[in-house]
């Protein structure tokens, strides 16, 4: 989709600090991070949000999770670390396109703000 910002950064159209890339994912730092370890994971297809991309694609949803828990790992949140995919206008999603939220490298507190 041409209008989408993460289809955009996917296709290189408008650079992102990248720090993970499978063949269907790509994870890059979030532009306005609200912790210390703030990055984004979207699968490479476009896919509205979590639930869209489930009904269309399960295993892609599984290995949006398993890119988020390898970046996790690649950026030394041993210590815990938050996931956060919003969905929909009401659950606070602002790009629709389906992204997983990794948030760490501080105690985070609950609820978020």
């Amino acid at each position: 989709m041409s209008d989408c910002l993460f289809c955009r950064i996917v296709a290189g159209e408008v650079p992102a600090d990248v720090v993970h890339e499978t063949p269907r994912t790509l994870a890059f730092r979030d532009i306005s991070p609200q912790a210390p370890v703030h990055v984004l994971v979207v699968p490479r297809d476009h896919h509205a949000d979590m639930a869209a991309a489930v009904d269309a694609d399960p295993a892609l949803a599984a290995e949006v999770l398993a890119a988020a828990v390898a970046v996790a790992r690649a950026e030394g949140l041993d210590g815990g670390y938050r996931l956060v995919a919003n969905t929909g206008d009401d659950g606070g999603q602002t790009v629709h396109h389906l992204h997983v939220h990794v948030l760490g490298g501080r105690r985070l507190s609950w609820p978020p703000g």
